[in-house]
C-alpha cells in the first residue's frame, strides 16, 4: 500500500493541474491586453483585411487576413509557435475563430483582444495609422530598375509575417555581397497599382533586373544561397 500510495496521490493532483491550466484566461480586455503587447518576445496579429489595417492598426501588429484562408494559412506558418501570439480583429468574432484554429495548429499561447478594436477605441486607447503615401508610379519604377546595373526589387510589407522573416536574409544578403546590386524595396501595402503590373498576387516576391530586364523572380521564402545564383 506504501507503494501505491506516490502513485494514487499523482493521478490525484494531475486532473487538477490539468483544469487549472485550461482554464487559464485567453480572452482580454483592452487593459489586459495593452500590457500583454508591451511584453518583450510577443507576436500581435491582426486577423482582418489589408484595407482594414491600413486604416488603423495596434503597433507592431503583423496581418493575415482570416477570410482568406490560403492567405492566413501562408502567413501563419512564419509565425513562432513557441511565442505568445496577441489576436484581435474589429470586433471579435474572426479573431475567435482564428485563435481556435491556431490552438489546433500547435500554437501554445493566443490571446485575444475581448471585444476587438471596437473596445479598444471605446477604452480611449491610440491606433497606428499608416496612411495612403502616393504610389509608385511605372515611370519611378522604370528609372529604380534602370537605377545600377543589377537590382533586386522586393515587394514586400511591414505588416507581414513571411517579409518579416526575409529581413534579416537580404541584410545578410547586402553585407557579404556590398555594391554588387542595388536594393529596392516596394510596398506591397500600399503600391497596388505596380503590383498589379508586375503581376504580383501574393507577398514577399523578389525579381532581379540586369540592365533593366528581368531575368529571375520568386515567390515567398527564399534562402540568401539562391539569391547569390542570379545576383
Amino acid at each position: 500500500m506504501k507503494h501505491l500510495l506516490p502513485f494514487i496521490l499523482l493521478i490525484t493532483v494531475l486532473p487538477a493541474c490539468q483544469s487549472q491550466n485550461s482554464s487559464a484566461k485567453t480572452n482580454l480586455n483592452p487593459d489586459e491586453f495593452e500590457k500583454g503587447i508591451a511584453l518583450p518576445n510577443i507576436q500581435i496579429l491582426d486577423v482582418r483585411t489589408a484595407g482594414e489595417y491600413r486604416n488603423g492598426h495596434l503597433k507592431n501588429a503583423l496581418q493575415a487576413d482570416w477570410r482568406d484562408k490560403a492567405q492566413f494559412k501562408d502567413r501563419t506558418q512564419h509565425l513562432d509557435k513557441n511565442k505568445p501570439i496577441y489576436i484581435y480583429c474589429l470586433s471579435g468574432g474572426r479573431s475567435s475563430a482564428a485563435a481556435e484554429w491556431l490552438r489546433s495548429q500547435g500554437y501554445k499561447d493566443v490571446l485575444e483582444l475581448e471585444g476587438g478594436l471596437a473596445s479598444w477605441n471605446g477604452a480611449g486607447k491610440a491606433l497606428e495609422n499608416a496612411g495612403q503615401s502616393p504610389q509608385l508610379s511605372a515611370a519611378a519604377y522604370q528609372d529604380l530598375i534602370n537605377s545600377a546595373p543589377v537590382v533586386l526589387v522586393d515587394f514586400g510589407a511591414s505588416w507581414c509575417p513571411p517579409c518579416k522573416k526575409m529581413e534579416p536574409v537580404l541584410d545578410q544578403l547586402q553585407k557579404e555581397n556590398a555594391g554588387k546590386f542595388k536594393l529596392v524595396k516596394v510596398d506591397g501595402g500600399n503600391d497596388f497599382d505596380m503590383m498589379k503590373a508586375q503581376k504580383v498576387e501574393a507577398l514577399p516576391v523578389f525579381i532581379i533586373y540586369k540592365n533593366g530586364k528581368e531575368v529571375w523572380r520568386k515567390q515567398g521564402i527564399t534562402a540568401k544561397e539562391e539569391f547569390q545564383k542570379f545576383l
